[in-house]
C-alpha cells in the first residue's frame, strides 16, 4: 500500500493515522550549527515552500530553529516542527522534563511531532508512556520513533494498540529498503519518514543513477527524493546551502516511470550510512 499524497510544490501533504496531516517534504537540520547557520537554513527552506523541519535535542540547534520559525512571518500552525528525545533522556520522568526543555529552546507551545530517536536508550515501553501523555497534554501533536525495526514496533504495538506510532523515521534510500520494517509499517499505517535520502552523497555519481536522471532533466539528488516520494515516504535531505535546498525542493513537476522505479527498487545494498541501531535489540 502506498500512502494517498495531495501534491502540490508548498503544501504536500500525507495523513498520519492520530488524524494530523504531515508535509511530505522537509528539511533536516543534522550538523547544522546553532549560532546562525541553523536558522539562515530554515528561513531560506521556508521561503522556498517547506513546511515541515526537523531537528532534535542532540542536534544542538533548537534554538535556531525556533527562531527562525517565529521570524518567518509564517502563521506557527503552518509550520510542522519535529524534535526528537535524546536516549539518555528516556524513562517517564526524564521524557517529560526533555520535551519541556526542547520547548523551551524552541521558544514554542508545541512541537507537531515528537519522537524517540532511537530504541537503544532502553525503557521504550515507559518511555513510550510518557510519549502518550505529552501527546495528550498537547505539547506533542503527534509522536513516533526513529530507527525501529519490527523488533521494536511488535512489542510497543502489544503494550499500547490504541496508541500506535504515527511515524517511524528510519535511513531509506534506493540502496536501503528496509523491506520488512516498511512493509510492517505500511500494513500498521505508520507513516516512514526518510532520512539520508541522498545516501550523504555516496550514490549520487552512480552512473545508472546519473544516467536516469539526465533524461528526466533532472539531478541525481533530485531523483533520489523523488523516488521516496513516489515510494509513499515522507523525505527530510538536509542541507545548509540555499542552492540546494531550492534543487531539493524542484522535485514536484515531474515523475519517475513505473519502469524506473521498478529499477531502483531493485539496487538495494544495505547501504547504511548512518547511526546502525536499527538492528539492535528489543529493550523493554
Amino acid at each position: 500500500m502506498t500512502m494517498a499524497f495531495t501534491l502540490t510544490p508548498s503544501t504536500a501533504t500525507v495523513a498520519l493515522n492520530d488524524g494530523n496531516r504531515m508535509p511530505v517534504l522537509g528539511l533536516g537540520v543534522y550538523l547544522a550549527q546553532n549560532g546562525g547557520e541553523a536558522e539562515q537554513a530554515v528561513l531560506w527552506a521556508l521561503q522556498q515552500g517547506y513546511r515541515l523541519i526537523d531537528t532534535a535535542k542532540i542536534y544542538e540547534n533548537e534554538e535556531d530553529i525556533g527562531k527562525a520559525v517565529r521570524e518567518s512571518g509564517i502563521p506557527r500552525e503552518q509550520i510542522f516542527v519535529t524534535t526528537k528525545l535524546a536516549t539518555f533522556d528516556h524513562g517517564k520522568e526524564k521524557t517529560i522534563q526533555a520535551c519541556h526543555e526542547s520547548l523551551r529552546k524552541l521558544g514554542l507551545d508545541y512541537v507537531d511531532l515528537y519522537l524517540i530517536h532511537s530504541p537503544s536508550g532502553g525503557k521504550i515501553l515507559e518511555t513510550w508512556g510518557a510519549m502518550i501523555e505529552l501527546k495528550k497534554r498537547g505539547l506533542a501533536k503527534s509522536i513516533g520513533v526513529s530507527n525501529f525495526n519490527v523488533q521494536h514496533l511488535k512489542p510497543l504495538k502489544e503494550a499500547y494498540p490504541d496508541y500506535i506510532p504515527a511515524v517511524n523515521q528510519i535511513e531509506l534510500s534506493p540502496y536501503l529498503t528496509f523491506d520488512e520494517v516498511v512493509a510492517y509499517c505500511q500494513k500498521e499505517q505508520i507513516v516512514l519518514e526518510a532520512y539520508s535520502p541522498l545516501t550523504k552523497g555516496r550514490k549520487v555519481r552512480d552512473p545508472l543513477l546519473v544516467s536516469m536522471a539526465t533524461k528526466y532533466k533532472k539531478t541525481a539528488g533530485q531523483l533520489l527524493i523523488r523516488w521516496s516520494i513516489q515510494r509513499g515516504f515522507v523525505c527530510i535531505p538536509k542541507s545548509v546551502k540555499e542552492e540546494r535546498i531550492i534543487e531539493n525542493a524542484n522535485i514536484f513537476d515531474f515523475e519517475i516511470s513505473a519502469e524506473d522505479m521498478k529499477i531502483m527498487n531493485g539496487l538495494n545494498e544495505n547501504l547504511i550510512t548512518g547511526w546502525a541501531v536499527i538492528n539492535g535489540p528489543w529493550l523493554p
